[in-house]
């Protein structure tokens, strides 16, 4: 009797490890990321400090709360030095758990791809890649919102407005960053 007891709660034990990591998933490396965002250029990390006047104007303009001081972007650079793009990692909370997009910025300051690097919540709570795509093309202003130009998802709410809210503050950092003269 005491056999199947420890029996049951080994396997009910590995049951939950193994739920439990289905729940965590490292999606894409960064320098994965990195190669797919900017194929035939170099990039180099840069960390930005933002002060709190930065990040108080950051809030404002993006309408999203700004956690942190540090920034952490790549500038991507041709074969000729000329800028490519930027690369921003931002990692926030979804429901209870964080998840790390990488936004993508083209050389005009639009967005140019949002690839989902790291994702801890359940994965059935993630929009399918092709969802990511309306971010294409898109500039801080009053349409990048969820109902406007962005469509929401059914079941993935917090995941729509937690990604929506990260690629507002991207690109208002980025915004903040090249006044700043740090394009």
């Amino acid at each position: 009797m005491r056999v199947n007891r420890l029996i049951r709660l080994i396997v009910a034990s590995a049951a939950l490890l193994v739920c439990g990591t289905a729940w965590s998933a490292v999606l894409i490396t960064v320098e994965e990321a990195l190669e797919l965002a900017f194929p035939d250029a170099t990039t180099e990390r840069q960390t930005l400090f933002l002060s709190a006047e930065q990040r108080n104007r950051i809030a404002k303009e993006s309408g999203a709360d700004v956690s942190s001081s540090l920034a952490t972007r790549y500038v991507a650079r041709g074969s000729d030095g000329a800028v490519r793009g930027w690369a921003y990692l931002d990692t926030h909370r979804v429901r209870t758990l964080p998840e790390t997009v990488m936004v993508v910025l083209g050389a005009d300051g639009t967005v140019r791809r949002v690839e989902v690097v790291t994702f801890r919540e359940p994965l059935e709570y993630m929009p399918r890649r092709g969802w990511y795509e309306q971010y294409e093309g898109q500039k801080l202003d009053d349409d990048l919102a969820l109902k406007r130009d962005i469509r929401p998802v059914t079941g993935a709410t917090l995941t729509a407005r937690a990604t929506t809210e990260a690629v507002r503050r991207v690109l208002a950092i980025h915004a903040v960053a090249a006044e700043e003269g740090t394009p």
